[in-house]
C-alpha cells in the first residue's frame, strides 16, 4: 500500500477544490458592467402654471443616450457626464409626473444617439 501517494492525491484534490471555490468567490464579487445600467436620477416638479416637468441627472462619468416620453411623444437626447438635463415640460395640465417615462443607457451601446442634440426642449 502506497500511503504517501494516496495522501498526495488527496492533498492535490483538496487544493484544487479550495482554489476553484476561491476563484468563483472572486468572480461573483465583481459587478458585471455588461448588465449594469448607468446611475441616473429622475426629478419631477410642477411649474407655477401647473404643468408637470421632468429632469434627468447623469451621475456617471460617461455620456448617456436618453429619451423622455409622455402620451406617445418621445424626445431623444444625449446627456454628458455628470450633468443634468434641462426641464422637460408637459403640454397639458392634465398630465402629472406618473404620465412621464424615461430611459437612459450608455451611448456606446446606441451610436445612433450621437446624432441627437445635448439636452432637449419642451415635449409637444
Amino acid at each position: 500500500m502506497n500511503f504517501n501517494n494516496e495522501k498526495s492525491n488527496y492533498m492535490t484534490k483538496f487544493f484544487w477544490q479550495k482554489a476553484s471555490l476561491f476563484m468563483l468567490a472572486i468572480l461573483f464579487s465583481f459587478p458585471f458592467s455588461a448588465t449594469s445600467k448607468p446611475k441616473t436620477e429622475v426629478l419631477y416638479r410642477y411649474t407655477p402654471e401647473g404643468y408637470a416637468q421632468i429632469q434627468v441627472q447623469n451621475k456617471t462619468t460617461k455620456e448617456l443616450a436618453c429619451w423622455i416620453a409622455i402620451d406617445g411623444f418621445k424626445k431623444k437626447f444625449r446627456l454628458p457626464p455628470l450633468t443634468t438635463s434641462q426641464w422637460f415640460t408637459a403640454s397639458d395640465k392634465r398630465y402629472d409626473y406618473t404620465s412621464f417615462s424615461s430611459w437612459c443607457d450608455y451611448i456606446e451601446l446606441y451610436p445612433q444617439y450621437k446624432n441627437y442634440s445635448v439636452g432637449g426642449s419642451v415635449i409637444r
